[in-house]
């Protein structure tokens, strides 16, 4: 990781934020990396860390973190994030509220959280609230946040993005994360697809609405998506090989939203469906979807949008115009797009994936609302639309 640590110094000094970036003081992408967790919180002089984990991941990795612990001398110090009525585990206040109480409960120092992406976001922002490190030890390659500081959570049933706090260190264990359920790893591999729309709409915004923008950032994230996409079969086969790509990719797309400081090279229009879709689901009582599976299908469907639409329609000039279009010619058509999602395992389509063609409809036509700060085509096509300005789509 030593070369993306160089590329993420340059871009923070590009930005003029160096001293605020908070680079993990150490990143482990290797069989049995989680046998260094015990060691590296000794060496770090913490004294009583709490394990958060849930049943699932408790048994894919928690049990071993907290023998190793408990064999370092460590007391036994851990929280169980229970699930809500519909058996999913989610990034709520109750979630948040019940690891804060346990960490006030047993006086603890340091946060260590085993899992994948909610648990991350559950313990991210409970350790900013108490003003604690935590170390993450990731138990499937399934989504880009495990070095991120925003942590995407529900407050009383909408989706906001909250600052809070990226992990101390990073501890993936490739043999744990290559038994992850294939389905977790088709995620976090149609999560990093979605980047193909997200640096498009980061591009967009630039260009069009004056959003910040920074090139080094931009091809941190390139070169993850990339890396994915040139070894998609490998990720598919669950390899261990395939598994540290999509990891090494996965947690560079979060060190990128880091050294930004907002999301913008990692999400656009395409997790601003998913979102809209998740928010759906709970308002209705639904189980959740996987969200890589939800950016994947979503990507597809704002792919499909998006070429068919003539930028001169929204650049301010045509300088403007003919650098979308360049961009616009980067992102591979729906077919494809699904033809990679099929490659690892993964749903490929939004029918596949269980969305309602009604609720597909509707979150093109509002999924923007659910970020107002962030002016993306599919912002600037339902604002044209809605002011009869707009042509048919090809």
């Amino acid at each position: 990781m030593n070369g993306i640590k160089e590329k993420i110094a340059a871009a923070a000094r590009q930005l003029g934020n160096e001293a605020t970036v908070g680079f993990p003081e150490a990143v482990v992408v290797e069989a049995g990396a989680q046998s260094r967790v015990a060691p590296f919180m000794k060496e770090r002089g913490y004294g009583r860390p709490l394990l958060v984990a849930d049943e699932h991941t408790l048994a894919a990795a928690g049990r071993t973190v907290a023998a190793g612990l408990a064999g370092a001398g460590f007391p036994e110090n851990a929280t169980l994030v229970k699930p809500n009525a519909q058996g999913d585990v989610v990034a709520d206040e109750a979630s948040i509220v019940q690891v804060i109480l346990d960490l006030q409960k047993s006086g603890a120092d340091a946060i260590v959280v085993a899992g994948s992406g909610t648990l991350h976001d559950i313990a991210r922002y409970a350790a900013y609230t108490t003003r604690l490190p935590f170390v993450s030890v990731p138990t499937a390659a399934s989504v880009d946040g495990f070095a991120s500081r925003g942590a995407p959570i529900l407050i009383r049933g909408e989706k906001i993005t909250v600052q809070a706090i990226g992990p101390t260190a990073i501890f993936a264990d490739l043999a744990v994360m290559s038994r992850a359920p294939a389905a977790l790893t088709a995620a976090g591999f149609a999560d990093m697809l979605g980047k193909y729309t997200s640096l498009f709409d980061w591009k967009f915004g630039s260009l069009t609405a004056g959003e910040p923008y920074n090139e080094a950032v931009a091809g941190i994230t390139e070169q993850a998506l990339r890396d994915c996409v040139e070894h998609a079969d490998l990720i598919g086969r669950r390899t261990e090989d395939g598994i540290r790509v999509l990891t090494e990719a996965l947690i560079d797309s979060g060190l990128a939203m880091l050294v930004f400081g907002q999301s913008h090279p990692a999400s656009g229009a395409e997790h601003h469906l998913s979102h809209y879709w998740e928010m759906e689901y709970i308002r209705t009582g639904k189980r959740q979807l996987l969200h890589g599976a939800k950016v994947g299908a979503a990507c597809a469907e704002i792919a499909g949008l998006y070429r068919g639409l003539e930028m001169g329609e929204y650049a301010p000039n045509e300088a403007a115009a003919a650098e979308l279009r360049g961009a616009l010619r980067d992102i591979p058509d729906p077919d494809a797009l699904r033809g990679l999602l099929r490659r690892v395992g993964g749903p490929s389509s939004v029918s596949e994936l269980g969305v309602s063609g009604e609720l597909l409809a509707r979150s093109l036509r509002e999924a923007h609302r659910v970020r107002p700060n962030r002016f993306t085509l599919l912002r600037a096509y339902n604002e044209k639309k809605a002011a009869g300005q707009q042509k048919p789509v090809r």
